[in-house]
């Protein structure tokens, strides 16, 4: 049987590579939307990271 640090551990050790993971995405659509080729792959890509982002004005 497991026990509670051990699980807790487990599920903090997921939470890490699940946020580095986003953070990994986030950066290279970013870079997508500097450095694509085209306006629309540009256009694209900023919209991408905005849905990513989700920042709501107040």
């Amino acid at each position: 049987m497991i026990d509670i640090p051990q699980l807790l551990f487990y599920a903090a050790a997921l939470s890490g590579c699940a946020g580095l993971l986003y953070t990994g995405v986030l950066l290279i659509v970013a870079l997508a939307s500097v450095f694509a080729p085209t306006p629309e792959r540009r256009k694209d890509a900023r919209t991408t990271l905005s849905i990513f982002v989700r920042r709501r004005s107040r």
